[in-house]
């Protein structure tokens, strides 16, 4: 296992608020919902539930696959990475960012899962590269709990007015982070 040091420590801080503006951006379109206190709480611990076992899951997928692949490993992880990045990228250009949220509580219910694969994937990408998949478990999930209340306030707020494409900044941070990432690791 690869220790983490500050830089480390900073670049998975970095990358936790980059994966968790998908759900800041959900939480903001869920934010139209009328809901109390207590239920904001809920949403947000679901999503921020989901965004702490995902890396988790990932990252032990990622450290079994580089234990099998051995060296290699230290170039499939910000691979895996950049890749998933890249899909992000090129499918936020492609299409425009839905205007508003159909069905909501529909959404929610499926909506932590398919939002976590960003997660899932970084989680990989971090496994492969040795890290231990606690730490940006708890990082990633609890940025996303923070990160979806404060999305889910602004909602009831200003839902329309700020234009965020999570999907896009994923992207970029996951591409960001396939380049970084070795570099951080590896000194």
């Amino acid at each position: 296992m690869t220790e983490i040091n500050a830089d480390s420590a900073i670049s998975i801080a970095v990358l936790a608020f980059f994966l968790s503006l998908d759900n800041f951006r959900s939480a903001i379109a869920i934010g139209t919902v009328p809901f109390g206190i207590r239920r904001a709480v809920q949403i947000a611990l679901v999503f921020g539930l989901w965004d702490f076992v995902a890396p988790l899951v990932g990252g032990e997928l990622g450290h079994l696959v580089g234990d099998a692949i051995g060296d290699v490993s230290e170039y499939v992880g910000p691979v895996v990475l950049g890749v998933y990045g890249l899909y992000l990228l090129i499918g936020a250009l492609r299409k425009p960012e839905p205007e508003e949220v159909d069905h909501p509580w529909v959404t929610l219910l499926g909506m932590p899962l398919a939002l976590s694969v960003d997660n899932l994937l970084a989680g990989t990408g971090l496994g492969l590269l040795g890290v231990a998949p606690v730490v940006p478990a708890l990082v990633f999930g609890l940025a996303t709990v923070v990160m979806s209340l404060a999305g889910l306030f602004i909602g009831r707020l200003v839902a329309r007015a700020i234009p965020i494409r999570a999907d896009l900044l994923s992207g970029i941070s996951l591409v960001t982070a396939a380049v970084v990432l070795p570099l951080v690791f590896s000194s």
